[in-house]
C-alpha cells in the first residue's frame, strides 16, 4: 500500500510547536508577549516519556487518519484535515481568549471534562495586555 501521499498531507495538516524562541527587536525575548524564559524548557526532555506526551494528539490523529484511510478510503481523512484546519482559522481578536469549540466538536472532546477545562480559566489569566498594542503586534504595525 503506497501511503506517501497521505503522509505529505499529514505533516503538513497537523502544526507542531516551534522550538526556536523568537527574540525582540534588540535580540532579547520580550518576557511581556512571550512570558519569562527558562534554561529548563530550552533543554532536552528529562524521560523518554516527556516526548511522547508532548505529540501524543499527533501521533493519535496519525492513527485515527490511517485507521479512516484503511476503512473508508482516502477522501474520508482529507475531509476530516480540512475541516480540522477551517475551524483552526477561525480566531477572535488576540487579547480574546477563544474555546475552540469548533475544534472540540469536531475531534468529539466538547463532552469530556478535561484538565484543561477544570484548571485553565481565560478569567484567571495573567495575559491579558493593552489591546491596541496586541492588535498592532499582530498586524506587524507595531
Amino acid at each position: 500500500m503506497n501511503t506517501r501521499g497521505l503522509r505529505s498531507q499529514l505533516k503538513d495538516s497537523v502544526p507542531v510547536a516551534g522550538l526556536c524562541t523568537q527574540a525582540g527587536s534588540y535580540g532579547v525575548q520580550d518576557p511581556l508577549r512571550k512570558g519569562f524564559s527558562s534554561v529548563k524548557n530550552e533543554l532536552l526532555p528529562s524521560h523518554p516519556l516527556e516526548l511522547s506526551e508532548k505529540n501524543f494528539h499527533l501521533n493519535q490523529d496519525k492513527m485515527n487518519f490511517s485507521t479512516l484511510r484503511n476503512i473508508q478510503g482516502l477522501h474520508a481523512p482529507l475531509k476530516l484535515q480540512m475541516e480540522y484546519r477551517a475551524t483552526r482559522q477561525i480566531q477572535r481578536l488576540p487579547f480574546l481568549q477563544s474555546s475552540n469549540i469548533a475544534l472540540d466538536t469536531l475531534r468529539g472532546n466538547d463532552e469530556s471534562i478535561g484538565f484543561e477545562d477544570v484548571l485553565n480559566d481565560p478569567a484567571q489569566s495573567e495575559v491579558m495586555g493593552d489591546p491596541h498594542m496586541m492588535m498592532e503586534y499582530k498586524l506587524g504595525l507595531l
